[in-house]
Order: C-alpha cells, then sequence, then structure tokens
C-alpha cells in the first residue's frame, strides 16, 4: 500500500528495495516505544510477546529498547480506512532512517500484524535525542 500522499509505486525497482538490508543490527537505533490502540468490541487477539519479537528484528533492536503497549478504547473517529488496530510508533531520529528507511519498517509492521490476522494502521513519528528525557522507576 502506498503511503498516502507519497506513493512508491512505479518507482524503480532500486528504489522499492529494503534500505535497511546493509545496516548490521548493532547500528540499528532503538525503537523505544510502539502503543497499539484497538476497539475494546474487537476480539481477535493481539500477541505482545510475538509482535514485540517480530518488531525487535524488523528494527533490529533488543526487547529491553522495543516497548509495546495495548491500549482498548471504546470508539475512534471514521476514517477511509478499516482496521483493527491504529500503531503509533516513536523513534529516535537518526542518519540511516531516511524516508526510505522508514517506510520500508512500517510495511514490515503492518505485514507483522497481518501474520497474526490483524489489519494495522501504523504511523510514526521521530524525535531528536536531544529532545527526548526519561526517568525510569527506581530499582526494586
Amino acid at each position: 500500500l502506498p503511503v498516502r500522499g507519497h506513493g512508491v509505486r512505479g518507482a524503480h525497482p532500486e528504489a522499492r528495495a529494503d534500505p535497511r538490508r546493509h545496516l548490521p543490527l548493532g547500528q540499528r537505533s532503538g525503537m523505544p516505544l510502539v502503543k497499539i490502540f484497538a476497539r475494546t468490541t474487537m476480539k481477535k487477539a493481539v500477541p505482545l510477546p510475538h509482535l514485540q519479537a517480530a518488531l525487535c528484528k524488523i528494527w533490529g533492536t533488543q526487547p529491553s529498547t522495543t516497548k509495546l503497549m495495548l491500549f482498548r478504547c471504546e470508539e475512534w473517529t471514521g476514517e477511509s480506512f478499516d482496521e483493527d488496530v491504529y500503531v503509533d510508533v516513536r523513534a529516535k531520529a537518526t542518519a540511516e532512517r531516511t524516508r526510505e528507511f522508514v517506510i520500508a519498517g512500517m510495511k514490515d509492521v503492518q505485514q507483522a500484524f497481518s501474520d497474526h490476522g490483524l489489519v494495522a494502521n501504523v504511523r510514526l513519528e521521530t524525535y531528536l535525542g536531544d529532545s527526548y528525557f526519561h526517568v525510569p522507576p527506581p530499582s526494586r
């Protein structure tokens, strides 16, 4: 599926190739937060551990830096999409995360959800590392 307003159909075959294929796992930066929204009326399972493993493989990250959270909601506004889940990803902006790199990864994320029978509407937003702050809870 083309990204709205930025279709890739008809692009040269090399332009459609996976731009992430040349990056060793250790050189891919973390994808820290994935929020998954599903209607409370949707009865399909959302297997977080399996999806986390798939997303770690897609982005070359570790489970400790790839947190998935599932939010059930009563309703959302109607759109032209018929999705089971809305996937909202926040990721650090890095030099290798070009538009092509991110879109290829987002399509793989859609496929990971599809592999579990879920239609995913995927959104990804990057942030600058200097603009990110985190205070983890104290150790127990």
